[in-house]
């Protein structure tokens, strides 16, 4: 019986994400002073901040305890999704790229709470007076991987009500 390759073979978009995303924050610590700005489009800039909580700076007022609370989740949420990769077949490639995303995204950005106690964020949109919280690669990473999980919940929906249109008229 041949051996079906698992969703653990969608890692290296963990590897991926991680990478260039610790690659990014290295170079906008070692090249910004904190919050120093580089407009790059009229839209963009470069702006180095550190986020002390989670996403959108939640629980970043607090003393320090939501850093470890963010280490553990992070560390969590890895495992599980770990887990069912392991138990996916490669041929779901979009739920497995979305596993994988969010894996590498999450853990990037733990390792950086856990060496800095914050994490690094630097892309700052923004339009007339309005920004955008700042976030970074990580992030880009989660969201992708959420929105792959959305796309792939529709799509799975859309096959079982084809399914079960052909059940029926297949039964007439």
């Amino acid at each position: 019986m041949a051996k079906t390759k698992s969703g653990l073979s969608f890692l290296w978009l963990s590897v991926l994400a991680f990478a260039l995303d610790l690659f990014t924050k290295y170079l906008v610590v070692q090249k910004f002073e904190l919050y120093e700005s580089v407009n790059i489009l009229p839209i963009f800039n470069l702006t180095y901040v550190r986020n002390y909580g989670a996403a959108f700076s939640f629980l970043a007022d607090h003393d320090g305890w939501q850093k470890y609370f963010f280490i553990v989740l992070a560390i969590g949420i890895s495992l599980m999704l770990m887990y069912f990769l392991k138990k996916n077949t490669a041929d779901q490639k979009l739920q497995n790229s979305a596993y994988a995303l969010i894996i590498g995204g999450a853990l990037a950005n733990m390792v950086d709470r856990t060496y800095h106690g914050f994490v690094v964020d630097f892309l700052d949109f923004y339009w007339d007076i309005y920004h955008y919280p700042v976030f970074n690669i990580a992030d880009v990473a989660i969201c992708i991987g959420a929105g792959l999980l959305m796309i792939d919940a529709f799509k799975s929906e859309k096959k079982k009500i084809q399914d079960k249109q052909a059940e029926k008229s297949g039964q007439k």
